[in-house]
């Protein structure tokens, strides 16, 4: 897997198995998710499906385009379906899927199951996916971090995880109150330290590698985040030296391919 590009300007994750490959989200322009592939040696050619969260910008910026080239399949569940075709995307019906919340599916040899996020789009949802005992889970986009999603990316051997802002960074900077209130809200954002605290109810002796993603460009920095995760987690006893590593992301590199 690598995460193509994460944060408010656009967000796409790429994952392969020896059956093809997908991407969650294409919150870029066609061009530029184009591009992020190439870093990999691969292209949008090679893609199967194409995972939808929530309707978003920077979760379906490219969807048009890229459904109108290349004839992906595209999946999203129902509500989320009726905002995206209101934004005039057009995805002709035989590459139109339904992936509702809490259903699983099998894409590519992998057991993929979808669950709900609490943030302010129609209905957002992300994924787990397993496949020879092995557990990936992307989680972003929530104001919070209830039980019931715990309970379904518990396990994971990786995880896409969000660290969206730094509280007092949020605070005391440029937005408008109503913005900081809605990122601070249960459908906003998580927060570095609300995040750790997550993690740390969903870390077992499996989770080798969280990818810190969705952050800020305003209310955040890569060393921040990471620092602030690594404190909390460190508090509980989580090695993060040796145990479980915490990886950055960026809005514009790709990461390195992980094997999972």
């Amino acid at each position: 897997m690598s995460v193509l590009a994460s944060g408010s300007t656009g967000n796409s994750t790429y994952i392969e198995t020896e059956k093809g490959s997908l991407l969650i989200d294409v919150g870029l322009s066609c061009k530029r998710i184009e591009e992020s592939l190439n870093t990999l040696d691969t292209s949008l050619k090679n893609i199967d499906a194409i995972l939808i969260t929530h309707e978003h910008s920077d979760h379906i910026k490219g969807l048009k385009v890229i459904s109108k080239r290349y004839g992906i399949p595209i999946y999203a569940n129902e509500k989320t379906w009726q905002r995206i075709e209101a934004k005039d995307i057009e995805v002709h019906s035989d590459k139109k899927f339904h992936f509702n919340p809490l259903e699983e599916k099998e894409l590519l040899g992998m057991d993929v199951q979808s669950f709900n996020v609490s943030h302010d789009a129609i209905d957002p949802q992300f994924y787990t996916f397993m496949k020879d005992n092995r557990k990936l889970s992307i989680i972003t986009d929530t104001g919070y971090v209830s039980d019931q999603m715990k309970g379904i990316i518990k396990e994971s051997d990786c995880l896409v995880f969000e660290s969206n802002h730094d509280v007092d960074m949020l605070r005391m900077g440029r937005y408008p109150w109503v913005t900081k209130q809605r990122i601070l809200s249960d459908v906003g954002h998580v927060s570095n330290e609300d995040a750790a605290h997550a993690m740390r109810d969903v870390i077992t002796d499996r989770t080798k590698r969280i990818y810190l993603s969705h952050l800020s460009t305003d209310n955040n920095i890569k060393e921040l985040a990471k620092m602030s995760v690594e404190q909390v987690l460190n508090q509980y006893d989580i090695d993060t030296d040796n145990h479980v590593t915490i990886s950055d992301t960026d809005k514009a590199i790709p990461t390195k391919i992980y094997q999972i």
